[in-house]
């Protein structure tokens, strides 16, 4: 039995590796890092929130540190951080929040880069729903659609109906993905709202299927929505390899602070400009102004907001029961070493 799983986790690693866009050729060895090849897991490549992952590769900024750099994609940033904790990837660019959860099942995974201080998340409501369908509070009784069940837009959903009094058991979450299957499932009426990220907010707000409830692209709405700035998007790894692999780290935090400080600097459109062009399914135009609409969320240097690691345990703990009476070490889920040298 113990061989056959190690034979299935092989061969999804390797069809994960044939069927992702990638920066470069693979590296069989699972532990990875010490000729400069590394394994990233990316919650969905083609999302904005995750944008400056492949940005980094387009921009050439992980080659110019020797490294080698492997990007892979999932639907989920459940499903990556699944893919760190086999081993299959040596870091994950996925919600910070992560880091948290899996400190009180006993893993010690910190984020090393913090990409972004807001969630950039949107609840949006189908245009069929939207009479009835004003705000969290009315999430009771409602179909609700998120990336995936454990996923952050799962946590996040859960702690809005929790915040207007409604009990995590009286809405239901539906795994629907992001992009097309998530539009679809608005489409169909088999969610009557969801929570998802640019670019299929836009998509869904320019072929007028549905309208924005809830916004967080911003500092701003996130502070609104959650009491707070919520650090999100990160590129997060096993603190035990992070502390045997400093210099491939560090390597990592040079790449990705040099494309924060890059986007910083240049204009939405110069930024897709940058993007695979089929990461703009909606049109180069539309893709410009999702990316603009969530450009606000990303900081400038990688580091950590000071108050942000105690705004997600306390969103975490309004529902999370894993974490609810739990004692969280919130220093053991980033540092913020690399991106001060990076800086």
């Amino acid at each position: 039995m113990r061989s056959s799983a190690k034979f299935s986790a092989a061969a999804v690693a390797a069809a994960l590796a044939l069927t992702t866009l990638t920066a470069c050729g693979g590296d069989s060895s699972a532990s990875g890092g010490g000729d400069g090849k590394v394994k990233i897991m990316v919650g969905g490549l083609d999302k904005v929130i995750y944008m400056p992952a492949m940005l980094t590769q387009r921009l050439g900024y992980f080659k110019a540190e020797g490294l080698k750099v492997q990007l892979l994609t999932e639907p989920a940033g459940v499903q990556a951080t699944t893919s760190l904790v086999a081993g299959d990837v040596q870091g994950v660019v996925g919600f910070y929040d992560h880091t948290l959860d899996l400190q009180v099942k006993g893993k010690q995974v910190e984020s090393v880069v913090q990409l972004a201080q807001a969630p950039g998340e949107v609840e949006v409501v189908s245009n069929k729903a939207a009479g009835e369908l004003k705000s969290p509070k009315d999430f009771k009784g409602k179909k609700l659609g998120v990336t995936g069940l454990g996923s952050s837009t799962d946590f996040l959903t859960k702690y809005l109906a929790v915040d207007s009094g409604v009990r995590t058991s009286e809405f239901t979450p539906v795994a629907v993905g992001a992009g097309q299957t998530f539009i679809s499932a608005l489409k169909q009426g088999s969610i009557q709202g969801g929570m998802t990220t640019d670019p299929t907010v836009a998509q869904i707000v320019d072929q007028k299927i549905g309208k924005v409830l809830i916004d967080m692209r911003t500092p701003e709405g996130s502070k609104q929505a959650l009491g707070g700035l919520y650090p999100s998007s990160s590129l997060y790894m096993n603190a035990d390899w992070v502390n045997g692999h400093k210099e491939t780290v560090q390597k990592l935090a040079n790449a990705f602070v040099k494309t924060l400080k890059w986007m910083s600097t240049h204009s939405a459109e110069d930024i897709a400009a940058k993007m695979p062009s089929d990461y703009a399914q909606g049109g180069a135009k539309l893709y410009a102004e999702a990316i603009k609409s969530t450009l606000p969320m990303f900081t400038k240097d990688g580091v950590m907001p000071a108050d942000g690691p105690a705004t997600v345990e306390r969103v975490l703990k309004a529902f999370n029961p894993n974490l609810k009476n739990a004692t969280v070490d919130l220093k053991k889920t980033y540092t913020t070493e690399f991106v001060k040298k990076a800086g």
